[in-house]
């Protein structure tokens, strides 16, 4: 663990960062490469964490840096960020899960970037880009998407921004702060009456629905955000390390992100969810609902998740949430109904998208809003991922493709 400085690692923690054995370390030591000292409860060595990043650094160079995608299939990227174990998750050591439901999504950003809470913090857009972003978006066909909004105003934030090419990490977190709540800001408002101020989970519900919100519906969305900062290396999250291994900027790398997360596997599985819910609400049962989907020949929305062999702990903490919301009941049993019956097919537990799905169709927001909660969430994970990857070596994301076609020398075609 860190000590209270927060840069010194244990002998643990610098073994995994250099990629070896802890007697190793000690090797280091006797040769001058690294300094050591006891931690003040004496239990061990620590080391400064800068010293042990320019060691692997210097590592990485002199053995000609190994590619994290080196071999076919071998996606292993070091992360200090998110581990998933078994039915948790946990962002820098901490469960994932009691830091969303005891932070606002604003404090849990900031824990990821920095391994520091900052009690309180709210995030705000300048004037600028905001005004950029709303022109462009305003620019935008009526029936154009969120996420379609969301990247033109990423492009919009970035143009107005002359400074994104500063990949510094000071640079980069100043733009993290912005640009998430300008995403936010030039959405446009469903609910006008409400203030456009405060924490960002109250500026977003009036971007997705007109109904007034209570409390225990701010606290779930806040939640929500929060669980989904960041999920490990997630398609879009590869996407966006391998922008900034190519030292893309932040705003350039946070649009690749976007391009993935629009995919119906990922970022808008929940609009599925959402519309069979409505449709097993609809008829009163799940039963021929579900039959429908298997009929056809899908996947039954909003259940199971290859990463967790039971239920997805962010949708067991959302549910425990929204049984809060008196508004809720119905959309709760019919996700139950549909886990249920989905059962009797397959053991599935539900996932993220299908609580989402419950708030979504709770709240009377459109069947999108779980894949803007998505995008606007995942932002903060995607640049923190950035900022590791900018500590990297440039360019290590660059597998070499297996060639399956004609061999050469073929003739010319005519």
């Amino acid at each position: 663990m860190r000590d209270q400085e927060g840069h010194r690692l244990s002998t643990k923690e610098t073994a995994e960062l250099l990629g070896v054995k802890p007697e190793t370390v000690y090797a280091y030591v006797s040769r001058g490469q690294l300094s050591s000292r006891r931690d003040t409860g004496g239990r061990g060595s620590t080391f400064d964490a800068r010293e042990v990043t320019a060691l692997a650094r210097r590592n990485r160079r002199d053995t000609g840096g190994s590619s994290a995608l080196g071999g076919v299939g071998d996606l292993s990227v070091r992360t200090r960020l998110t581990l998933i174990d078994t039915d948790r998750y946990y962002f820098r050591g901490v469960d994932a899960t009691e830091l969303a439901t005891h932070h606002s999504y604003e404090e849990v950003a900031e824990w990821l970037w920095t391994g520091e809470l900052r009690p309180g913090v709210v995030f705000t857009a300048p004037e600028e880009p905001v005004a950029a972003a709303r022109r462009a978006v305003a620019a935008l066909p009526e029936h154009s998407e969120p996420v379609d909004r969301l990247r033109v105003v990423t492009v919009a934030a970035a143009a107005v921004d002359p400074l994104r090419f500063d990949l510094s990490e000071e640079a980069v977190l100043g733009t993290a702060r912005t640009l998430i709540p300008t995403l936010v800001a030039a959405l446009p408002p469903v609910l006008h009456t409400h203030r456009d101020s405060g924490p960002l989970a109250h500026r977003l519900w009036a971007r997705l629905t007109g109904r007034r919100p209570d409390e225990a519906s701010l606290r779930v969305l806040d939640t929500a955000l929060g669980l989904l900062v960041d999920h490990d290396l997630a398609a879009s999250t590869l996407a966006v390390r391998v922008a900034a291994s190519a030292r893309a900027h932040a705003y350039a790398a946070v649009s690749a992100g976007l391009g993935v997360l629009e995919g119906p596997l990922h970022g808008a599985a929940s609009e599925f969810a959402h519309r069979l819910l409505l449709d097993v609400l609809d008829r009163g049962t799940a039963v021929p609902a579900i039959a429908d989907e298997l009929r056809a020949g899908r996947r039954v929305p909003g259940l199971g998740h290859r990463l967790y062999p039971g239920e997805d702990p962010r949708a067991r903490t959302l549910f425990q949430l929204l049984e809060d919301v008196p508004t809720a009941a119905p959309a709760l049993a019919a996700a139950r109904d549909i886990e249920a019956t989905a059962a009797r097919h397959t053991p599935l537990h539900a996932n993220v998208d299908l609580a989402l799905a419950v708030l979504s169709v709770t709240s009377g927001m459109p069947a999108s809003a779980g894949e803007t909660v998505f995008a606007v969430a995942r932002t903060a994970g995607w640049i923190a991922h950035a900022l590791e990857e900018y500590g990297e070596r440039p360019l290590r994301m660059r597998p070499s493709g297996q060639y399956v076609g004609a061999r050469p020398p073929q003739p010319l075609p005519e």
